[in-house]
């Protein structure tokens, strides 16, 4: 390829006898858009941190601008151009965005003074460059995910960013702030930055890129430009498998109703929610961020409680105050950010899975049975298949699919009559998330009552049979019948009814 920003050749690196990258070839020119793909566990992460100076390989050469190194530190790898912007932002929450924007120029012209005009004007500028407007004195803490991801491109720009790393950086944000990152990305291209993008979401993979590298068990597939693939055959070159997502079938005229909720309100959040949900139902929930759609399931689980309303679990009317009371009535909650909601990631997988079974496991003596524990913790781990030597593994030792799977073990440990999955596949790979979505079928199978809530349109179409969208905090419309809409006429509807004002 002509005029290469980048060439990765020949890259190999092992930790403690396990090859996370076996000769691993890479290219990128001058203001491409490149996707890097890989189930998690590939070695995408290994190589993104090999370009950015973190780790140094065993073997290979990395040549940036023409100039070949071995020894690539962070500082010459942010010196050469390289920016990435991993999936956590590295931002400082407690600065401001020109702080955040500009700090590091600064630091980088060892002055012992902050010059505040040239701060400002630098994360200005910054901001200009790619048609954003952002308080600079606001606290980055106090900005929505979107916004926080064009502080870090805009601090990307103050340091000469030529290539620009972004991984996972869609996992968070909602379909209409994508579009907006992308038409940001277009703008970055046009002034010849080049952008490796890293990401689970395949169709966003087929929207942005000019040129798509799979990696497979720390060994490259192939490079591919996106024209030559479709989601089927990079499924199957990511995987070596082939999935096929029919619609979930689900007979409502022989189930008995589980949950009904009745005029639900509170006010600023959600208004008159209205809907009921039957034993084996899968009942998606979408809409934007925003739209009340979780702050509706906290009001379920007795974690955001409505001003007015009524909600009945099997025909009766209960008076959910916390989710101790949920959970007495057969409400279980799988939170959208499992790592600071859902795991206590630094505790063994045991752990977490019997945590809300304590009590089950109790002797008349009120003393913890061991065999109970051991029985308990194994059953889960055998039933879900979480990949792990032991349950004595913390859980953050885990890939994110297997750490979903010990959050599900947790909750249906609980048996639960309902149960509400809150993005139950943000920021797993493939694999993981078609095992996850067979999980979610099988229990709905086997009777459970579950609401699916997503900004995922596919997975919500292909795993539900019946959808509510939301927006402006109220139900604006119902789908029936999944299996006869199809995602694009969702996408317009969700998009339609957003624009349509606030809720009075």
């Amino acid at each position: 390829m002509a005029d290469l920003f980048l060439e990765v050749k020949n890259i190999t690196k092992t930790f403690e006898g396990v090859k996370a990258l076996d000769n691993v070839d890479l290219s990128i020119g001058k203001g491409e858009v490149h996707c890097l793909v890989g189930e998690n566990g590939s070695g995408k992460s290994t190589l993104i941190k090999i370009i950015g100076g973190v780790h140094r390989p065993d073997s290979g050469a990395i040549i940036i601008n023409g100039a070949e190194t071995r020894t690539l530190n962070s500082i010459e790898s942010i010196r050469s151009g390289v920016q990435i912007i991993y999936q956590d932002l590295s931002l400082f929450p407690n600065m401001t965005v020109a702080e955040n924007i500009a700090m590091n120029q600064m630091l980088e012209s060892n002055s012992r003074i902050v010059n505040w005009k040239t701060m400002y004007g630098e994360a200005k500028k910054a901001l200009e460059e790619i048609g954003e407007e952002i308080d600079l004195n606001e606290k980055v803490e106090n900005l929505p995910m979107a916004r926080k991801q064009i502080v870090a491109i805009s601090r990307a720009l103050t340091q000469n960013a030529k290539l620009i790393i972004m991984d996972e950086a869609t996992s968070a944000i909602t379909k209409e702030e994508v579009n907006h990152l992308f038409e940001v990305i277009s703008k970055l291209q046009k002034k010849g930055i080049a952008i490796l993008f890293v990401s689970h979401k395949l169709n966003e993979v087929f929207e942005i890129a000019e040129k798509v590298t799979i990696i497979k068990d720390g060994k490259k597939v192939g490079d591919y430009s996106a024209s030559e693939l479709d989601n089927d055959k990079l499924v199957f070159l990511m995987t070596g498998q082939n999935f096929r997502a029919e619609p979930y079938k689900f007979n409502a005229g022989a189930a008995d109703t589980v949950l009904s909720v009745r005029n639900l309100s509170k006010a600023g959040q959600f208004s008159n929610i209205s809907f009921d949900l039957k034993r084996g139902e899968i009942l998606g929930i979408t809409g934007l961020i925003g739209s009340g759609r979780t702050e509706t399931a906290l009001a379920l689980f007795g974690l955001n409680r409505p001003d007015s309303g009524e909600i009945k679990i099997g025909g009766r009317i209960v008076n959910i105050t916390g989710p101790a009371g949920a959970i007495a009535n057969g409400i279980a909650y799988l939170p959208e950010d499992r790592l600071s909601q859902g795991l206590f990631v630094e505790q063994s997988i045991g752990s977490n899975i019997i945590i809300t079974i304590l009590t089950g496991l109790l002797n008349r003596l009120k003393i913890l049975v061991n065999s109970r524990q051991e029985a308990a913790k194994n059953y889960w781990i055998q039933k879900l298949a979480i990949k792990t030597p032991s349950h004595l593994a913390p859980a953050n030792s885990l890939s994110g699919g297997n750490q979903q799977r010990v959050v599900l073990a947790k909750w249906l440990a609980i048996k639960p009559a309902v149960f509400i999955l809150d993005g139950p596949t943000i920021g797993i790979d493939i694999g993981s998330k078609h095992t996850i979505h067979e999980i979610i079928r099988g229990l709905a199978k086997e009777g459970m009552a579950i609401i699916m809530i997503s900004d995922e349109i596919p997975e919500i179409m292909d795993n539900c049979n019946r959808v509510l969208i939301m927006a402006r905090g109220r139900i604006v419309k119902e789908i029936t019948d999944a299996s006869s809409v199809k995602a694009e006429e969702v996408f317009e509807l969700i998009s339609r009814d957003a624009g349509m004002g606030a809720a009075g």
